[in-house]
């Protein structure tokens, strides 16, 4: 079962040219992710699948290696393209807050997780603590658009999701949710609470040794 959703992530990065972009073959590209692949199914939480608001693990390419700007063009939902509000310059700036440590390589797992519906209306800057305290980590720009790459279908109009995992200093929060039918990157602040806005979290992350 896990084995066949990993192999169907690997093929839509494959699919939307990501070996390209990492200047590998797709068999090399294949090669390189494999090891991964027996993880993923040890990783998978209680034999979960995927549900609303919920994904046992996806794939995350770095944005070192593809940057956010050009990822969010590739995600693809209901036939429509994501887009970035934000420019890339400003997007490099949305690096991993203290505590996120990113497995080496070019790929690696991201697994157990959760859009935030049970934080919906709940400000970023409240939405922290309470997922640190479950012992959760926030998810960074980069894995947001991966969660999307792999499942579009759960970003959903009333429920998008700050990636809180990202921060530039100041008090925006990068975000993802549905505009005129498409994806977006977007932001908002760390203040602010919205109804259709939760924070999304994993359990954790583990890369290739």
């Amino acid at each position: 079962m896990f084995e066949t959703e990993f192999d169907r992530q690997v093929a839509t990065l494959v699919a939307k040219g990501y070996p390209d972009m990492l200047n590998l073959t797709e068999t090399d590209f294949r090669k390189y992710v494999e090891p991964l692949k027996e993880k993923a199914a040890a990783l998978a939480t209680g034999g979960r699948e995927a549900t609303e608001g919920y994904a046992p693990f996806v794939l995350v390419v770095k944005s070192e290696w593809v940057d956010c700007g050009r990822a969010i063009q590739l995600v693809e939902r209901q036939q429509k393209a994501g887009f970035s509000v934000m420019d890339d310059e400003d997007l490099r700036r949305f690096q991993p807050i203290a505590g996120i440590e990113l497995p080496a390589g070019m790929v690696y797992l991201l697994f157990d997780i959760d859009t935030g519906r049970q934080t919906l209306n709940v400000t970023p800057n409240d939405a922290l603590p309470r997922l640190l305290e479950q012992g959760r980590s926030p998810l960074t720009v980069e894995e947001g658009i991966a969660l999307i790459t792999h499942f579009p279908d759960l970003l959903r109009k009333n429920n998008g999701f700050s990636l809180l995992g990202s921060r530039c200093g100041d008090r925006r929060v990068t975000a993802l949710w549905i505009s005129q039918g498409k994806p977006k990157l977007g932001w908002c602040w760390a203040g602010n609470p919205h109804t259709w806005l939760g924070s999304a979290s994993c359990q954790g992350r583990v890369g290739i040794d």
